[in-house]
């Protein structure tokens, strides 16, 4: 398995000008986990497979900041780029120009050495690319694909996800989005129920019956699992605490689902090294 090293990737990262993207201070948490499902999935498929393949969905600028700018801190694409981990390729995704232009820079001058592609589309306008940018396993030659899908929205269509699944995909997604007072789950079900239609690959009618967010978001990430599994996909859940002011919820889940490896067995690694034990549901 190929793998590039370098010893001069930043420990943290200064104001360069570019756009950073604004998060609250729970993100970092949110990043830190999807590392350690990361390490967890390296750990667990490295000697079962020939190359290892890191996609991000949605890299963002590759730089989360707090306040203006007064913190920054890597986001997930990068955080994975400063890992010494035996992945031959990565794969970011950024549909903005500007954040696009931000991560390429950002790239370019801490990681040079790391073998990094960069679409500058959304998901579902790259399957063709994946396709050829991404090898497929055959005979004795095994490929492994960790693909993170965390565009904080609802903004990721069912059938690209069962375009990538066909591909041999393994997602990793944390179940984030605006969800509060004002992008209440009226919201969702009423204004926007063609996003959601999409998102979940199909409109379910309980949600008429729903009385609150919280029982909205269990309903929403439920549906989303069923799909899954639905897909062939073998899945487990998840659940973190949560203090956030734009999705007002006390905790939530991060999905692992894959064909290659038991989900259950990643996530009880992540939650021991977590210490963290919630109910699911």
């Amino acid at each position: 398995m190929n793998s590039s090293t370098s010893s001069t990737f930043p420990s943290s990262f200064q104001d360069d000008g570019f756009i950073t993207t604004a998060a609250e201070p729970w993100f970092k948490v949110k990043v830190q986990l999807i590392q350690q499902y990361f390490q967890s999935f390296i750990t667990n498929i490295s000697a079962k497979v020939d190359d290892i393949v890191f996609v991000d969905l949605f890299s963002g600028s590759g730089l989360y900041s707090i306040g203006h700018k007064k913190e920054l801190f890597a986001a997930t694409c990068l955080a994975a780029l400063q890992t010494e981990l035996p992945v031959s390729k990565w794969i970011f995704c950024e549909h903005s120009p500007e954040n696009a232009k931000a991560l390429r820079v950002r790239v370019n001058k801490y990681f040079r050495g790391k073998n990094v592609v960069i679409f500058e589309s959304k998901p579902d306008q790259l399957i063709d690319k994946f396709r050829s940018y991404v090898p497929q396993s055959k005979g004795s030659y095994k490929v492994a694909v960790f693909c993170v899908v965390d565009p904080f929205s609802i903004d990721i269509p069912f059938s690209t996800i069962d375009s990538l699944n066909d591909l041999g995909f393994s997602f990793l997604i944390p179940y984030n989005f605006s969800l509060n007072s004002k992008l209440n789950y009226k919201f969702y079900a009423k204004e926007q129920k063609e996003r959601l239609t999409k998102y979940l690959g199909g409109f379910h009618d309980r949600f008429k019956e729903v009385k609150s967010n919280h029982e909205f978001y269990k309903q929403v990430v439920r549906a989303h699992q069923n799909n899954m599994l639905m897909l062939g996909l073998n899945t487990a859940l998840s659940v973190h605490k949560l203090d956030s002011g734009l999705m007002e919820m006390p905790h939530y889940y991060i999905g692992f689902f894959s064909k290659q490896l038991s989900p259950k067995v990643l996530s009880h690694e992540v939650l021991a090294e977590t210490h963290t034990q919630l109910g699911l549901f």
